[in-house]
């Protein structure tokens, strides 16, 4: 399967909503790139982030559970490879700002109750 570019609009709904969660929650948040697409984080813990035609949240167990129960699935950047804690949102749910903003917000608050992550050294010459 050939690797898809996320599209413009969902890349736009993953912005949106950060911005209202970090505007409703006080989380700091930050963008950096993950996998080629945008990702945000807290303390150095991803919390959202687009994937190819995935918008995926880094939530609690009990915001899992409820993200699958509503269609979402596991977030799986190559095929096998879950990676833990995170979801996908469903389509139903990417189709409300609202409603995607709150998970969002989730997955914001989640990731600052984490301890930080210490930022890593940059790579270069030893003098």
């Amino acid at each position: 399967m050939a690797w898809e570019k996320p599209s413009p609009e969902l890349v736009r709904k993953l912005d949106d909503a950060v911005a209202t969660a970090a505007h409703a929650s006080g989380v700091p948040v930050e963008l950096k790139p993950m996998f080629g697409c945008p990702a945000y984080f807290t303390n150095g813990n991803m919390f959202a982030g687009v994937h190819q035609s995935s918008l995926m949240l880094r939530l609690p167990e009990e915001g899992r559970a409820e993200v699958m129960a509503q269609g979402g699935g596991p977030f799986e950047p190559m095929p096998g490879r879950a990676m833990k804690e995170y979801v996908v949102l469903p389509e139903a749910v990417l189709a409300d700002a609202a409603v995607t903003a709150a998970w969002v917000r989730r997955g914001a608050e989640f990731a600052a109750s984490l301890p930080p992550k210490a930022k890593k050294a940059k790579r270069g010459t030893n003098r």
